[in-house]
Protein backbone atom coordinates (compact mmCIF):
# COMPACT_ATOMS: atom_id res chain seq x y z
CA UNK A 1 0.00 0.00 0.00
CA UNK A 2 1.25 3.81 -0.80
CA UNK A 3 -0.01 7.28 -0.26
CA UNK A 4 -0.30 10.10 -3.27
CA UNK A 5 -2.00 13.04 -4.36
CA UNK A 6 -3.09 12.81 -7.19
CA UNK A 7 -5.48 15.60 -9.41
CA UNK A 8 -8.91 15.88 -8.49
CA UNK A 9 -10.22 16.60 -12.05
CA UNK A 10 -7.31 13.60 -13.21
CA UNK A 11 -8.83 11.24 -10.38
CA UNK A 12 -12.60 11.70 -10.57
CA UNK A 13 -12.25 11.22 -14.35
CA UNK A 14 -10.48 7.64 -13.89
CA UNK A 15 -12.86 6.52 -11.00
CA UNK A 16 -15.98 7.54 -13.83
CA UNK A 17 -13.62 5.15 -16.27
CA UNK A 18 -13.78 2.33 -13.88
CA UNK A 19 -17.25 2.80 -13.05
CA UNK A 20 -18.45 2.65 -16.50
CA UNK A 21 -16.08 -0.69 -17.13
CA UNK A 22 -17.52 -2.10 -14.39
CA UNK A 23 -14.51 -2.52 -12.59
CA UNK A 24 -12.71 -1.84 -9.12
CA UNK A 25 -10.48 1.12 -9.60
CA UNK A 26 -7.60 -0.77 -7.89
CA UNK A 27 -7.39 -3.20 -11.16
CA UNK A 28 -7.75 -0.04 -13.72
CA UNK A 29 -4.85 1.90 -12.19
CA UNK A 30 -3.22 -1.54 -12.01
CA UNK A 31 -3.72 -2.19 -15.55
CA UNK A 32 -2.67 1.68 -16.19
CA UNK A 33 0.73 1.38 -14.46
CA UNK A 34 1.48 -2.06 -16.26
CA UNK A 35 0.73 -0.04 -19.59
CA UNK A 36 3.10 3.28 -18.28
CA UNK A 37 5.88 0.56 -17.37
CA UNK A 38 5.67 -1.47 -20.55
CA UNK A 39 5.41 2.04 -22.50
CA UNK A 40 9.14 2.74 -21.36
CA UNK A 41 10.27 -0.56 -22.06
CA UNK A 42 10.21 -2.01 -18.20
CA UNK A 43 9.71 -5.96 -18.04
CA UNK A 44 8.28 -7.59 -14.91
CA UNK A 45 6.20 -10.34 -14.13
CA UNK A 46 2.46 -10.49 -13.73
CA UNK A 47 1.60 -10.36 -9.80
CA UNK A 48 -0.69 -12.87 -8.27
CA UNK A 49 -3.97 -11.13 -6.36
CA UNK A 50 -2.90 -11.43 -2.56
CA UNK A 51 0.19 -9.28 -2.62
CA UNK A 52 1.65 -6.72 -0.53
Amino acid sequence: MFSTQINKELLKEFKKLAIDLERPINDVLEEAIRDFLRKHGIKFKKEQKGRS
